[in-house]
């Protein structure tokens, strides 16, 4: 068994009072244990640890696309794109070229060959990239005009046909551009559907899931800040509807990340990244697609959840402070271990995690 404990400089979205600035946060890495895990937790059928399979990278991970057991992509805070396809016994550097300094905080992909990535950051900082040769090659299929546009998140629908990614205010609204075409291109969707932001909110670059999509059509983002809220569309994100969320807003806090199972079964948690270790009213979550009931609290901030595949109502929250677990669908929570890490995603038979310092986490 080996312990350690690490500080590490991440460089952390915050958009204060409606400024907005890349603000340099240390970040505790906590001590991780690298003995392979075989009990259950609470009977819920996840091991109580995670494997630790990291890049080798000092990158913090908040991009995070599991394609299944074996394979998964992850994206880094300078730049960098890898990819496994053995489960993380091995990872390949495949980062688009030119891209150091780049805040890669959204990768989506498909299959081992096809892959998105979204860069955030004022004005050309955000970027869409795209593969469809494993990493090998890549075109840069979108780079932001506005100057006061601050890109956060993207999702799909299946297929990968139909895609949104999300700015923060401009002009007032959340902005959404569209791509129908695979990503090879996008459009800025008109904001008259799009309700009025209330000042100083914004959403949370934090794990690529602020915007979420279930089914064909329906799509939800989350913000925090000025509002705490949530918005849905039924229709690819033409027009949207918004509802308060039950986790309070603050400067530094609000929903972090969404996860839905079908249309109307989804979860939100978050809190306040300036107090990791408060899980109180961080979470809440929907059986229609819209109204929002508050949920249990967690052991801290949480920026990631995901469904488990094989279990109904059972969730996998992670946040710096470590990961909870709930069976009811988002109603209770427990603490599963203290591993910390930014972005979670949930396989058939294994769910993957991604954090500070280039970790990598495999939980069966």
């Amino acid at each position: 068994m080996a312990d350690w404990s690490v500080w590490t400089l991440s460089v952390v979205s915050a958009k204060v009072g409606g400024m907005r600035t890349l603000l340099g946060v240390l970040v505790a890495a906590l001590a991780l244990s690298l003995l392979p895990a075989t009990a259950s937790a609470g009977g819920h059928g996840l091991a109580r640890e995670w494997d630790r399979v990291d890049v080798g990278s000092d990158e913090s991970l908040r991009g995070l696309a599991a394609v299944d057991r074996r394979t998964a992509w992850v994206s880094g805070s300078n730049g960098g794109v890898w990819k496994t396809t053995n489960s993380g016994r091995t990872w390949t550097d495949v980062r688009p070229p030119d891209t150091a300094g780049l805040l890669f905080r959204d990768v989506e992909a498909w299959d081992a060959k096809r892959a998105q990535v979204l860069a955030i950051g004022e004005g050309e900082a955000s970027r869409i990239y795209r593969t469809v040769d494993g990493g090998r090659t890549w075109t840069e299929t979108f780079r932001s005009a506005e100057p006061t546009a601050f890109y956060d998140c993207m999702a799909f629908f299946p297929g990968g046909k139909h895609g949104l990614a999300m700015s923060d205010p401009v002009d007032g609204k959340f902005r959404i551009i569209e791509t129908h075409d695979f990503g090879r291109s996008w459009q800025i969707v008109p904001n008259d559907g799009m309700p009025a932001a209330v000042a100083g909110e914004f959403a949370f670059a934090a794990s690529g899931t602020c915007l979420v999509t279930a089914g064909s059509r329906d799509a939800w983002l989350a913000s925090g800040g000025g509002a705490s809220r949530i918005f849905h569309s039924r229709d690819r994100g033409h027009t949207w509807t918004v509802v308060n969320a039950p986790i309070p807003a603050t400067p530094a806090g609000g929903v972090f990340s969404l996860a839905f199972r079908n249309p109307r079964k989804g979860v939100a948690v978050g809190g306040d990244f300036e107090a990791p270790d408060n899980g109180v009213d961080a979470s809440g979550w929907t059986r229609d697609g819209m109204g929002w009931h508050g949920g249990g609290d967690l052991s801290g901030y949480r920026s990631g959840v995901s469904w488990v595949y094989e279990a109904r109502s059972t969730l996998v929250a992670v946040g710096p402070t470590g990961t909870d677990v709930t069976r009811d669908g988002g109603r209770t929570w427990t603490a599963l271990n203290d591993t910390g890490f930014h972005a979670v995603q949930c396989v058939p038979r294994a769910c993957w995690a991604s954090g500070a310092a280039g970790a990598v986490g495999l939980l069966d």
